[in-house]
């Protein structure tokens, strides 16, 4: 049969160590009589004695004392392997991102992330604005664009083309009408005030972009899939709305796509010293 008892176990080396019920007692923060008593049921399943009893105090027969050598070695070995667990370093890493592109693409394939580095406390940091991260402590972030920046390190995650949606009427019209009478009438959902998306587009489906007074600025890439499927404007988007696609609520409006647009890793130069990002980076661009 098993032995059981092995908290019994411990505290017979305690009990060993101070000679004396009453002070190991008072070390375990138990009563003298219930240590005693932990003490014969532990003898008990041994089957053998491990203290001559006496008005002076106890002493340890010779099974007690291979016993207790046994045992302060085993504790002992088990104590030090938890200690040099406890001092792997833990690390803390924070990706910014939208919640576009963390629900559709980043998210399923995290759980593998954690699996290979469970060292690595990982936050995801939902963010509007991907330019401006300083104040968020964000480690390294993820940008949709096509990667002309000179504020941060960047390096290419994956391409991922950007071409014009709109909901079915927009689909509709664009086939009544084409393209560019089509486009005249749409309102161009933008996703910064300063972008400059639109017009790489029109210049890319050789279209004359004329003053645009009908934009609105939509910072939320999710928010603006949802404003495109209500009909509010047309926007840029990828193949991550392929859902929206198959399931009819978005229309690709045009061929004509921005080929150099996809998903930018962004980070401060001094973040590439950092294990956690190595990884994270690693993993990311295998992923």
């Amino acid at each position: 049969m098993p032995f059981r008892t092995y908290n019994d176990l411990r505290n017979f080396v305690f009990v060993a160590r101070y000679s004396s019920f009453s002070d190991a007692a008072n070390r375990l923060c138990l009563t003298r009589g219930a240590l005693s008593q932990q003490m014969k049921r532990l003898e008990a399943e041994l089957g053998f004695e491990l203290f001559r009893r006496s008005p002076r105090g106890i002493e340890l027969t010779v099974n007690g004392r291979e016993l207790l050598a046994i045992a302060e070695q085993s504790f002992a070995r088990i104590e030090t392997k938890i200690a040099q667990l406890s001092s792997v370093k833990d690390y803390s890493l924070t990706i910014g991102v939208t919640t576009y592109f963390a629900s559709r693409w980043l998210s399923p394939r995290l759980m593998e992330f954690m699996r290979r580095h469970p060292q690595i406390r990982l936050r995801i940091q939902p963010m509007v604005d991907l330019i401006n991260f300083t104040d968020e402590d964000i480690d390294i972030a993820i940008r949709w664009g096509n990667g002309k920046w000179q504020d941060r390190q960047i390096e290419e995650l994956f391409i991922c083309p950007a071409w014009p949606t709109g909901n079915q009427a927009s689909y509709e019209a664009v086939k009544r009408k084409g393209v560019e009478k089509a486009f005249a009438n749409f309102t161009l959902l933008r996703d910064r005030e300063d972008s400059n998306v639109w017009s790489e587009w029109f210049l890319a489906a050789d279209l004359d972009e004329t003053i645009r007074l009908d934009t609105l600025t939509i910072l939320d890439p999710n928010v603006r899939v949802q404003a495109v499927s209500d009909g509010q404007g047309i926007a840029l988007n990828d193949d991550l709305v392929k859902d929206e696609i198959e399931n009819g609520k978005l229309y690709r409006l045009s061929p004509v796509a921005l080929n150099s647009y996809g998903y930018f890793l962004a980070y401060n130069e001094a973040n590439i010293q950092k294990p956690e990002v190595v990884h994270f980076i690693n993993w990311i661009k295998s992923a």
